[in-house]
This record gives structure tokens, C-alpha cells and sequence, in this order.
């Protein structure tokens, strides 16, 4: 992994041949608007035309009952959480100038999953709201540690490594909150809540997970200049007049909100800030100012269609939302890692 750290990423800032930022955007907007269609009519009782005419025309019909209180929510939750961790993912890339780093690689998902956890282990799941707040407080106090060390060292390699570490204590204080609760309740819930899923979402959640959405994504969209100025290097950067400080705890404060966010709402779920990128990086040339917007669209693409997965896969029990993408996404890294590694040799 050091290895992989050492050798930093140079993406190609030039435009020739990218295709343009707007119509890559309306492209993954029609797709994403297609998926989401797609997703509120299947399941295990599929809508046809007649019952959306029905569900249109009286929401109180059991046609309706299925579209606006079920289906719906749930890929509106879907759509926002991965659009969320498209734009984390795209912002971690560019800042960190390495093609294998995502939101959770600063620690702020897995302090998110501890305080859920500590939540659930000390019975506050009965209370609305209180495993979102405590699971977006571990997010922001990850978050908070690695804005000011960002604000102090300007090495991509110091973040990452003190990523690594609150990770895997984070982990470590989890997995002791499985150790020490005494009830076998709290530790199933505890389990599903890291799973990940956007079951039985409704609106007012998606508006309890808005405005701290809203703030990252804006801070992250601020700091696009710096991005596309750092892949010029470090001296450029400081050379051009930006306020590159400034820029860079941006990106790193609206990543930690947008991924602590995610988590608060959804639980966790990983591989999409990863892979989104890379799904829309050639159409940009790999330029990181120009990679954001259309990263976020591909990670609500990706993610509503991981939970329409979810639930038309045939299992006894419906597959958690984070188990799909792990699923689909380890191999990706993998793939990843290995070009990553060839492209570094050659």
C-alpha cells in the first residue's frame, strides 16, 4: 500500500478529445432518470402503466401506497447518497492525485459507523434521528482531525497514512462496542446499520440528510480549481496565486461531510466513491475540476441501480445494499490496483 502511495498519480490536464462536461452530464442524467423509472417499477409487485395512472392519480390507492411511500423514497435516497459519495470520491482522487483513493480512506466512514454503533449499543435506536446525528457527529470529528492536519502538511502521503490509522481505530473501537454489549439485539442491529441499506427510507429522511449534502458538495465544488491547478504539482500550485490552503481543507471538509453524511443516512457502503470516477474519467481527460459533477451523477447511477439489485436478486432475505456493492466493487479495485501498478512499472 505504500507503494502505492509513493508513486503519485499524474492525470492528463489536457482537453483533446474529452467530450463536453455538459453534455456528459445530460447523458448521465438521462440515464440516471431511466434507472430510477426502472427502479420504482420493479420489485416484488411490479408497477405496470395502469397502476401508475393510479398510483399518479390517487397516491391513497395501494398502486400509489407502493410509489410514494416505498419505492420512491428509496431511490431518491439511493440517487442522493450516491451522488454524495461520487463527488467525495472524485474530490479524494484529484486532492490526493491517486486513482485508488475514496471517501473512507480518510477514516470518516468508519468513525461515522462508530458512532452509529455506540448509539445502537446504548439503546438510543428508539429515538428519531439520534443514530443519523451520532453517526454524522464520528464523521465531523474525523473530518475535523484531518481539515487541520490537512491545514498543516501539504504531502497527499501524510493524509493517507493518517487515514489509515483512524480507520483501523475506528474499526477497533467497533468492533469492541460487538465485543462488550450484552444484548445480541444491539449487535444485530449494530451489524445491519454497517451493511448498509436504503430500506424503509422515507422523505423526511432525505431531508434530514440534505443540508449537510448540500454544504459538502458545495465546499467540494469550490475547491475544483484547486485540483485542476494541482496536477501541475505542488510548486505550481503554490505559484499560482490561488488560495491553495484554503482549497484543499475545502475539499477535504466537504468529502468528510458529504461521506459522513452517507453513512448517517444509509450506513455504511463502499466502492462507489471509488469507481464512479473511473467510470467517467476518460470522457474529461482525467481533468479533476471537470470530473466532479459528472462523478457524482455516475454514483447515483450506480447506486440505484446496486439497490434495484438488492431487491430482484432471488435470496430468502433481501440483500443489504453495502454487501452488493462490496460485491461488485472489491473485484473493481482489484482491477484498479492492477492497471495502477502496470501503468507505474512501465
Amino acid at each position: 500500500m505504500l507503494g502505492l502511495v509513493r508513486r503519485r498519480w499524474r492525470p492528463d490536464p489536457g482537453g483533446g478529445g474529452a467530450m463536453s462536461p455538459r453534455r456528459l452530464e445530460l447523458i448521465l442524467l438521462l440515464i440516471l432518470v431511466v434507472a430510477a423509472a426502472i427502479a420504482v417499477s420493479l420489485g416484488e409487485s411490479p408497477l405496470n402503466a395502469a397502476q401508475y395512472h393510479q398510483a399518479l392519480t390517487d397516491p391513497a390507492s395501494p398502486p400509489g401506497e407502493v410509489l410514494w411511500t416505498i419505492r420512491l423514497p428509496r431511490v431518491l435516497m439511493a440517487a442522493l447518497v450516491g451522488a454524495g459519495l461520487g463527488l467525495a470520491g472524485a474530490t479524494m482522487q484529484g486532492l490526493l492525485r491517486n486513482p485508488l483513493a475514496e471517501p473512507g480512506v480518510l477514516g470518516v466512514s468508519a468513525s461515522a459507523g462508530l458512532g452509529a454503533s455506540l448509539a445502537i449499543a446504548g439503546g438510543l435506536a428508539a429515538l428519531p434521528g439520534a443514530i443519523e446525528l451520532a453517526a454524522l457527529v464520528g464523521a465531523l470529528l474525523a473530518g475535523g482531525a484531518v481539515v487541520g492536519l490537512a491545514a498543516r502538511f501539504r504531502e497527499p502521503e501524510v493524509l493517507i497514512l493518517f487515514g489509515v490509522a483512524l480507520s483501523a481505530f475506528a474499526g477497533a473501537l467497533t468492533a469492541l462496542v460487538f465485543n462488550l454489549s450484552p444484548s445480541p439485539v444491539a449487535v444485530a442491529e449494530v451489524l445491519a446499520w454497517l451493511m448498509g441499506s436504503v430500506e424503509n427510507r422515507d422523505f423526511t429522511d432525505i431531508l434530514r440528510a440534505l443540508p449537510p449534502m448540500a454544504i459538502g458538495a458545495g465546499l467540494c465544488l469550490y475547491a475544483a480549481r484547486g485540483l485542476r491547478m494541482l496536477t501541475l504539482g505542488e510548486e505550481a500550485a503554490q505559484m499560482s496565486g490561488l488560495p491553495m490552503a484554503r482549497l484543499r481543507v475545502a475539499a477535504v471538509a466537504g468529502s468528510a461531510l458529504l461521506a459522513g453524511a452517507s453513512v448517517a443516512a444509509t450506513g455504511v457502503i463502499g466502492f462507489v466513491g471509488l469507481a464512479a470516477p473511473h467510470l467517467v474519467r476518460a470522457a474529461v481527460r482525467d481533468d479533476p475540476g471537470r470530473l466532479l459533477r459528472p462523478s457524482a451523477l455516475a454514483g447515483a447511477v450506480l447506486l440505484v441501480a446496486a439497490d434495484l439489485a438488492a431487491r430482484v436478486i432471488p435470496t430468502e432475505q433481501e440483500l443489504k445494499l453495502g454487501v452488493v456493492t462490496a460485491l461488485f466493487g472489491a473485484p473493481v479495485f482489484a482491477l484498479l490496483a492492477w492497471r495502477a501498478a502496470r501503468s507505474w512499472r512501465s
